[in-house]
């Protein structure tokens, strides 16, 4: 397309937003996209922050032909109310679920793992302790919340222990390497007989706060929860009770609610909680993937390939 002047025009820019950060610009520009500035030729945007909903809502009512976005993380509960905003007209939106599954899940395999062998009390330790407290996860009975990509990295990770594993999702499609998949409907059923229980699910009004005060009295005795989704899926009033009373052996969390979490709170000085600072997926490792992606999407955007990620703006994820 030309202008009336004869010079061609920019009609299937990308901008990168907030700022243009140099892996990004070189990620849409490896994939044959034309990097440009906020303004009449932006028909997509990659928005690069981990916040911004506002920000993100207005460049899109003031540039209504972006016909694609781009967004930074896996979860996207941060920029639910844009999401809500445009949920019917037409925009692709993407996502990075399923970039960072592995490291996720890495992170919620040393979680369960440090949490069943006491490493929280043990290295609060000043003194020789010795005792025979610890399990081992070889073999126990294994519950996944989620059925994304975490889900899946993380069962392959969980095949040499020889777990039951037990999927809870919205689908009981069958996945490969668990045992049984069930839809959430059946969440109470399951927890009943878990040991471990990792959430690995999006934070929506339906996941929010689905591990209560109820759920945990229905794990038995001993049985412990391993966080990496949101900490929002969790009542940590509730959580807490259960771990200071001693019924729950312990809790590996890398997202809380509050989050940051405060100094002082009860999370940090009980034995069984081994708490980390949502950084199961640093900026080390998630920048060349976060690359990967948008470098994939831009091709998609161009016509030379297919969506990844591609968000359900009804389902919230």
């Amino acid at each position: 397309m030309t202008d009336a002047d004869g010079t061609a025009s920019v009609v299937s820019g990308v901008s990168v937003l907030p700022h243009a950060d140099a892996s990004v610009v070189a990620a849409v520009r490896r994939a044959g996209g034309e990097v440009v500035p906020l303004g009449a030729g932006t028909r997509g945007v990659v928005w690069v922050a981990s916040s911004g909903s506002n920000e993100l809502d207005d460049v899109l009512t003031r540039h209504p032909d972006v016909s694609w976005v781009q967004l930074p993380w896996a979860g996207v509960d941060a920029f639910a109310p844009t999401l809500a905003s445009y949920r019917d007209d037409g925009r692709v939106w993407t996502s990075a679920k399923r970039s960072y599954a592995r490291p996720v899940a890495e992170h919620a395999l040393m979680l369960a793992l440090g949490v069943l062998r006491e490493v929280p009390r043990r290295a609060r330790a000043a003194e020789w302790q010795a005792d025979e407290r610890g399990r081992s996860l070889f073999g126990l009975r294994v519950v996944i919340v989620g059925g994304g990509g975490i889900t899946e990295a993380l069962l392959a990770l969980l095949q040499p222990f020889g777990v039951h594993v037990t999927v809870v999702r919205r689908r009981d499609a069958p996945v490969v390497g668990a045992a049984r998949t069930v839809t959430d409907a059946a969440l109470h059923e399951v927890l009943g007989d878990a040991d471990l229980v990792f959430l690995a699910a999006a934070l929506t009004d339906r996941t929010r706060g689905m591990i209560g005060a109820a759920e945990l009295a229905l794990l038995p005795a001993g049985a412990c929860l391993v966080n990496v989704a949101r900490g929002g899926l969790v009542d940590t009033d509730a959580l807490v009770a259960e771990l200071a009373c001693g019924r729950l052996g312990g809790a590996g969390l890398d997202v809380t609610d509050p989050e940051p979490l405060p100094a002082g709170h009860p999370l940090w000085s009980l034995e069984n909680a081994l708490v980390t600072p949502h950084v199961a997926d640093t900026v080390e490792m998630t920048v060349p993937l976060f690359a990967e992606r948008v470098a994939a999407n831009v091709a998609a955007f161009l016509g030379r390939g297919e969506w990844i990620g591609r968000i359900d703006l009804h389902a919230g994820y």
